[in-house]
């Protein structure tokens, strides 16, 4: 490993408390991408690709890993809870620093939103006369009081989220392999097979194309994955337990989405999912286990209070990262006596109630609009994280920074790979309805992020940077 060039100090105490314990910051990375596009979402995309999901699955997982160790990459070169656009201002610019990191924010208060008003929903499944605003509105004002208390609290509260999620995946595919096991008695006479792979049509059933464009869908199943990097600047020894952390996303993959698939359409054919319905209810009703809906209302409900839970989190401390860099106003940098970024939640919780307020007046049409920002965003922020990282190693070619030891497998090729694909899936938006307005509206943040840049700096292009966080010219 090459020395510490004089004058970059890739230790940065940010004032943080480090209650993240390893097993914690495990669960999180483990539980960050498990939400409602697999548990509820996969129905549509299985009616849509056939068989072939579980190939588009996995290769979009491999991308995704390669963003995750380019990510990792760059947290072990130098831990910090800003990590995205603290990286992108380092290596790619002021301007994408910027950019990134206002996007990243955006792309969990969209996410958020939206999560709190499914939450909402799913209530409604037990107790059907509370308006849907008024349990979203609570589970808004919880979670925000539970982040504000301590990042122990958060970091607890996320650790059951996740096991909730965790127990219900792996629990299906142990019934499911049951139930293929001739011997077992599980599950009805007949039908479960593994040749429902391909004996109902063939693995591309409904034309390579179909599964082509499902990975437009896949991809942002996979949304949350890049949380644990938000978790540095608190994790306790962040370079061991990130490291850990990171090297499962290949297992995560493995195991959560291509193996409970490859269940799931083994127990029933594909012929039997359709958009609108959970393909884990479907098979859990199609077993035999009593309360199957409602079991699943639970874990979906969960899954939404976690990807609320964890937007909180990682907002306020994105605020705070751009604050302390000059790209936000300098009070967004308070810390409450518990070392938590009260400031920058409170913003983020603040605007999150906008969600609420949509969902009242016109929940179908303008919710389409504001969560289309965080389908282009985290597309462009995946990209970023790749560049970053590669310009990183290109430092560390030449002698100016130090090596993390943790380089991309396959290097530049494998990046480059990575960025054609979701350059790919970029295009594949315009071939519906609802991509295109997703990227209609992404135009327009960036062209509004763009000008609040100019004119926050006021066309000044020198650095802003906190003392002792590293730096080089651009």
């Amino acid at each position: 490993m090459t020395s510490t060039p004089q004058g970059v100090d890739t230790e940065v105490d940010e004032g943080y408390q480090r209650g993240l314990t390893s097993r914690t910051v495990q669960m999180i990375a483990i539980g960050g991408a498990i939400g409602t596009g697999l548990f509820y979402g996969a129905g549509g995309a299985i009616e849509k690709a056939g068989p072939a999901l579980i190939l588009a699955y996995a290769v979009a997982g491999l991308a995704i890993f390669i963003v995750m160790r380019s990510l990792g990459d760059l947290l072990l070169y130098r831990p910090i809870s800003g990590g995205i656009s603290e990286y992108a201002d380092e290596f790619l610019g002021r301007f994408m620093g910027f950019s990134q990191g206002w996007t990243y924010w955006a792309v969990w208060v969209t996410t958020c939103m939206a999560e709190i008003t499914v939450a909402g929903k799913y209530i409604n499944y037990w107790w059907p006369s509370i308006p849907v605003w008024v349990t979203a509105l609570v589970a808004l004002v919880v979670l925000f009081a539970a982040n504000l208390i301590s990042v122990g609290l958060f970091g607890h509260a996320e650790f059951w989220f996740s096991a909730i999620k965790v127990t219900a995946i792996l629990g299906m595919i142990v019934i499911g392999i049951g139930v293929l096991l001739p011997i077992s008695g599980l599950g009805p006479d007949v039908g479960p097979s593994v040749s429902n792979l391909w004996n109902q049509g063939g693995f591309f059933a409904t034309g390579f194309t179909n599964a082509l464009l499902s990975l437009q869908i896949v991809m942002f199943a996979y949304v949350g994955v890049e949380l644990v990097g938000v978790t540095a600047g608190e994790a306790q020894n962040p370079r061991v337990t990130l490291r850990k952390a990171i090297n499962t996303v290949p297992f995560r993959i493995g195991i959560f989405y291509v193996g409970s698939l490859l269940v799931i359409l083994s127990v029933r054919s594909w012929k039997d999912f359709h958009e609108g319905t959970s393909p884990f209810v479907a098979v859990f009703q199609y077993i035999g286990i009593p309360g199957a809906a409602g079991i699943i209302n639970f874990i979906l409900l969960t899954a939404a209070l976690s990807s609320c839970n964890s937007g909180i989190y990682s907002t306020g401390r994105m605020v705070r990262s751009l604050s302390q860099r000059g790209d936000a106003p300098s009070g967004l940098q308070k810390l409450s006596s518990r070392q938590v970024p009260v400031a920058g939640i409170v913003l983020s919780a603040v605007v999150m109630v906008i969600g609420v307020i949509v969902n009242v007046i016109d929940p179908e049409h303008a919710f389409t609009y504001i969560t289309s920002v965080s389908t282009v965003g985290i597309v462009v922020v995946w990209g970023t994280i790749v560049l970053c990282q590669m310009r990183y190693r290109s430092q560390v070619r030449a002698g100016v920074l130090p090596d993390s030891g943790y380089a991309v497998p396959g290097g530049r090729v494998s990046s480059l790979l990575t960025l054609a694909f979701l350059g790919m899936v970029v295009v594949l938006l315009f071939t519906n309805d609802d991509g295109r307005i997703a990227l209609i509206v992404g135009a327009i943040w960036f062209a509004i992020v763009t000008v609040c840049y100019f004119a926050w700096t006021g066309g000044n292009r020198k650095q802003v940077r906190r003392s002792g966080t590293s730096a080089f010219n651009h």
